[in-house]
């Protein structure tokens, strides 16, 4: 994403049509479109009160990432140490909430590939949904959205680790985006 699209969907995400941020913001409404279409950058000063007052950070709105702040905490687990109970499906959501088991909520997610037209024709001819099952056998990971104190991590949990990053701007557990992949929430929750 550009900063522009950054900068766009975190208004979005914080209710604020371009009139009211722009108040906010004692710049022109004009200043706002134009950061948004990316025709043009803020100052610095102007970058660190928008982050503040759209809760992002100033490194999200910059950086090349979508998502996911830049650091990832990662410890090392031992998957078949955890016991699947109560709303945990896998051992894997027994690892995720054993960790986490004081949040707000936790919500497994499916993951499936982004693909181009190209791609979803392809997909289709051959089989349905055989880049996802291919991609689904490469990489065996489960994902996570975790929410506490107010904010949002995503969890994934391998068998020989759990990975968090925070994430930089809130999401809608039901479908958000990741790099190249989609996320939706799964039919169940643990907490």
């Amino acid at each position: 994403m550009t900063f522009g699209e950054k900068l766009k969907e975190a208004r979005k995400q914080a209710g604020l049509s371009q009139e009211q941020f722009a108040e906010k913001m004692c710049v022109s409404r004009s200043a706002i479109a134009k950061w948004e279409s990316d025709k043009g950058m803020p100052d610095i000063n102007n970058l660190k009160a928008m982050a503040q007052l759209l809760g992002v950070s100033v490194d999200y709105l910059l950086a090349d990432d979508d998502l996911l702040e830049i650091h990832e905490m990662k410890e090392p687990i031992t998957l078949a140490s955890f016991e699947k109970s109560g709303k945990c499906r896998s051992k894997k959501d027994a690892a995720c909430y054993e960790k986490y088991k004081t949040a707000d909520a936790i919500y497994p997610l499916i993951r499936y590939k982004k693909m181009g037209a190209l791609a979803r024709v392809m997909d289709f001819i051959t089989r349905p949904g055989i880049h996802n099952a291919l991609d689904q056998i490469e990489n065996t990971a489960a994902y996570y959205l975790v929410e506490t104190g107010g904010k949002q991590l995503f969890v994934r949990v391998t068998q020989d680790f759990l990975a968090t990053s925070e994430l930089a701007v809130k999401v809608d557990p039901k479908r958000f985006e990741v790099g190249e992949y989609l996320f939706k929430k799964a039919t169940y929750q643990l907490i």
